[in-house]
């Protein structure tokens, strides 16, 4: 399939594809997405690093190639309001640590940032860490912050005291027209563990659950 995702995290990724804890999981996450990025050139030297190369899209043949054109240009103006978001909850950071506000402004910290978003659909399936089935297995995002934008199904679950044996987990109701905002793995390396990066996970309860999330080293 052309639209599965490659090496760059561009792409679709099918139901049970994502398979991060074999220790806990029987099988992959109940749940498909499709990752869209910055757009990069094919011949922009950037297509050298990580994270950055153009976009996959389906091909026109039988899709209408003005929604197919429309959704293209509001995936790319999405991924910029989502990173300015971003820059300004970066800004507070930056003063909760005693920098500057636009510390993280600076080219050498996020000038240039991977900034990438998922459209995530998880199954209308019944799970639980009893069964070994998860909307998403519990863990922790890579960047800086991730954003988040839900329906009005619930399922997302934090834990806020990660090194704590047992796990406690709280659940997080969908907050309509709102953001949930999940620290990541560089912050609490960055602010040196003042800032903890936010375990989660998502159980199914039965419904459907569509959700946004931006997320990258913003």
């Amino acid at each position: 399939m052309k639209l599965l995702r490659n090496k760059k995290h561009r792409g679709y990724t099918h139901t049970l594809d994502e398979y991060l804890d074999p220790i806990n999981q029987v099988q992959g996450d109940y749940r498909e997405g499709y990752y869209i990025g910055v757009e990069v050139p094919k011949d922009d030297s950037d297509t050298e690093n990580p994270f950055y190369g153009p976009n996959v899209w389906p091909s026109t043949g039988n899709l209408d190639f003005a929604l197919l054109s429309n959704h293209i240009n509001f995936s790319h103006l999405s991924i910029y309001a989502f990173s300015e978001v971003a820059k300004a909850i970066a800004r507070l950071i930056a003063l909760a640590l005693d920098l500057g506000a636009t510390f993280f402004d600076q080219q050498e910290m996020l000038g240039k940032p991977i900034s990438m978003f998922r459209l995530l659909h998880c199954e209308g399936l019944i799970s639980g860490p009893t069964k070994g089935l998860y909307g998403a297995v519990a863990h922790s995002n890579f960047g800086l912050v991730t954003l988040l934008a839900t329906d009005d199904v619930a399922g997302l679950q934090i834990c806020k005291h990660k090194d704590v044996k047992p796990q406690i987990w709280e659940h997080v109701a969908p907050l309509k027209g709102e953001f949930i905002v999940n620290l990541g793995d560089m912050l609490e390396r960055w602010s040196n563990s003042m800032f903890r990066s936010t375990l989660h996970r998502v159980l199914g309860n039965g419904q459907e659950r569509y959700s946004v999330r931006p997320f990258g080293s913003f």
